[in-house]
């Protein structure tokens, strides 16, 4: 078998024990007599599965009991609209971030609803650093404060929660979740496209603070309003049911493997590894400057020159080292050394790289 080490910001790699756990049990899963894309969602076995993936996110995440979990579909995109009609029940106004491609986007869809104000932005360098916040910054009266935790694109990320006083922090960990700790109860509602850390692709998990549902606008459709869901167990539609399922084989991964402390000591190291070479490259350099600013994910990189990225990356796809190449917004390299991602693979990145610009000088 020859895996090649996949730095794709997402659908992205998975821990190869979870895909040899899938595999074995793609078609009978325990004694139900079928596989889990066959089985009903609303079958005795599914239902132990959505309920053993609801538990280990709880624990390994230590989610407040005052908090749910909503399997979700739709992707992260989806939550831009989700948010607004479900929170702006209230005041009608947001306080947003800009801090790459995502937030704009976040804060668009917003502002179809609202009003959806436009704090702090670091769009006059493309997203290259997290802009400086104070608190007095925040309006009292907004219904909520919007971030995204980690910039995959840009390779950003904040460094811890805001404080926002008692206005709810909506944090996207689409590219971050499961990767560090995180005091969820710092948080009004944490939401996440799988695709990352958590699972492949059709998945959005959001956790919620109670008192956020059950305060929609009169036009949210039944679909998008977080009390169906809530109420409903994440069942009142076919949830995507084999990727909740995978997503409990990578929490299993996880608690298996020290959980997220142990996790995120690990993703240091990686991210330790590629950005001590970067620093210290006459040929690459990482575009994110500042080292407080810098993702543990989604680490972007430069030469300098167009045709020069584009041998590395041919290069370096045929020598196994695949998806580097970087967001078609801004170009350049992108390594994303996410949770599946392991010491072994960055260091043989850096050792190629070394070797590349050896013969390249």
């Amino acid at each position: 078998m020859n895996r090649v080490f996949n730095f794709s910001a997402g659908p992205s790699a998975l821990p190869l024990p979870v895909l040899e756990k899938a595999q074995a049990e793609l078609v009978c899963y325990g004694s139900s007599g079928m596989s889990v894309m066959e089985m009903s969602h609303r079958s005795s076995d599914y239902q132990k599965i959505i309920d053993d993936c609801e538990a280990l996110l709880r624990e390994i995440l230590s989610i407040p009991d005052n908090y749910k979990v909503l399997f979700l579909q739709g992707g992260a995109s989806s939550q831009f609209a989700m948010i607004p009609l479900n929170l702006y029940g209230k005041n009608k106004k947001a306080d947003f971030i800009l801090t790459g491609m995502w937030a704009k986007k976040a804060q668009k869809e917003a502002a179809r609803y609202g009003e959806a104000k436009i704090i702090a932005s670091s769009d006059d360098k493309t997203f290259n650093y997290i802009p400086q916040i104070d608190k007095s910054m925040f309006s009292p009266d907004a219904d909520f404060v919007h971030i995204t935790h980690n910039n995959t694109i840009y390779g950003t990320k904040f460094e811890g929660p805001l404080d926002t006083g008692d206005v709810p922090l909506i944090a996207d960990m689409s590219s971050s979740i499961l990767s560090e700790p995180v005091d969820v109860s710092k948080y009004g509602m944490i939401y996440a496209g799988a695709q990352k850390n958590m699972g492949p692709a059709g998945l959005t998990v959001v956790i919620i603070r109670e008192d956020l549902i059950g305060n929609a606008m009169d036009i949210c459709p039944t679909m998008f309003n977080y009390e169906t869901h809530s109420e409903n167990g994440s069942m009142f539609n076919t949830p995507p049911t084999y990727a909740i399922y995978i997503c409990k084989l990578v929490c299993e991964w996880l608690k298996e493997n020290g959980g997220i402390e142990a996790m995120h000591k690990t993703n240091l190291k990686k991210a330790e590894i590629l950005y001590s070479y970067l620093d210290e490259s006459e040929m690459f350099s990482a575009t994110v400057a500042n080292p407080k600013h810098r993702s543990l994910m989604n680490v972007p990189f430069v030469t300098g020159n167009d045709e020069l990225n584009a041998k590395f990356i041919k290069e370096a796809t045929a020598a196994g080292f695949v998806n580097l190449k970087g967001h078609r917004s801004v170009g350049g390299m992108r390594a994303s050394i996410y949770n599946a991602m392991p010491i072994e693979g960055v260091q043989a990145l850096v050792d190629f790289m070394k070797k590349f610009e050896a013969e390249n000088k």
